[in-house]
């Protein structure tokens, strides 16, 4: 079979879009440009793909577990944790399994979703926590994002609110926060598509875009520095995208969103974007 996507002897994750001289793959880099690149391992094809938010210089919201900058960390670290470790659940349930970046560095969303259209997995879910918040709640506050014209995706994002939510509600006496809108919701565009670049970009593949918690509330963040919590949370992801492909369960948590006008942040641009090391 043709190789849809490669890993660079770098450990980079790309999206082939042609063959090259001599064994090499024509490819499109992290920041979007085109390369050859020469002995990468190819990929054929993923039932899943693990997008982890962020990386390199976007770090995503500041996670600060003691509200006084001792214990500060990135989201983009945060992201990678948890989606390797749903993807070794996966695994082991026999799925195909790739992740969009498996290191440190910075990847523009038309790369993440390439690799993703490249590989037509059965789900492509894109991991990520929260910042900023409208109020406290008795309840976690995660949220899960769907493409607005898929009934797929929306059960993916349904799925994933449901387990995630009842994973994270088993820990008492947490002093969550949330949007008043917190559930499995669609943000729309100005032109009524999707606003989420990562999820309009995968159009026609189920995609859900899972802020699992607000790492800008400082008992959450200190929950989500546990291993154990972390592995709570993979199971709960692992689980949602097994019940997606291998059930019909509709999912729960649907709500009706705010409109919303200010932008979600920077981020998943090229502008600026250097290239790490391809081999």
């Amino acid at each position: 079979m043709d190789a849809k996507a490669v890993v660079t002897s770098t450990g980079i994750v790309l999206p082939v879009r042609g063959l090259g001289a001599d064994a090499a793959y024509r490819v499109a880099t992290p920041c979007g440009r085109e390369a050859v690149v020469a002995g990468a391992q190819p990929i054929t094809g993923a039932h899943v793909v693990l997008d982890p938010g962020h990386g390199g210089e976007e770090t995503g919201t500041a996670g600060d577990a003691d509200g006084d900058g001792s214990r500060e960390f990135a989201e983009k670290t945060l992201n990678l944790v948890v989606a390797e470790k749903v993807k070794e659940r996966l695994e082991a349930r026999g799925a195909t399994v790739v992740l969009t970046r498996l290191g440190d560095y910075r990847i523009a969303l038309r790369t993440r979703a390439e690799i993703a259209v490249n590989l037509q997995p059965l789900a492509f879910v894109s991991i990520h926590f929260n910042g900023g918040h409208d109020l406290t709640t008795p309840d976690p506050g995660t949220e899960t994002y769907y493409q607005i014209a898929s009934a797929d995706s929306k059960r993916l994002a349904g799925l994933i609110y449901e387990e995630v939510f009842a994973a994270l509600q088993r820990y008492e006496g947490v002093a969550w926060v949330a949007d008043r809108d917190f559930g499995a919701k669609y943000r729309p565009a100005s032109d009524g598509g999707d606003y989420y670049g990562i999820l309009r970009r995968t159009a026609g593949i189920p995609a859900a875009l899972a802020e699992l918690g607000f790492l800008n509330n400082p008992p959450e963040a200190a929950l989500y520095l546990r291993g154990d919590v972390q592995d709570v949370l993979a199971d709960a992801v692992a689980r949602a995208v097994v019940r997606f492909v291998g059930t019909d369960d509709p999912g729960s948590g649907y709500v009706e969103p705010y409109p919303r006008t200010e932008p979600a942040g920077p981020g998943g641009g090229v502008e600026g974007c250097v290239d790490p090391p391809l081999g």
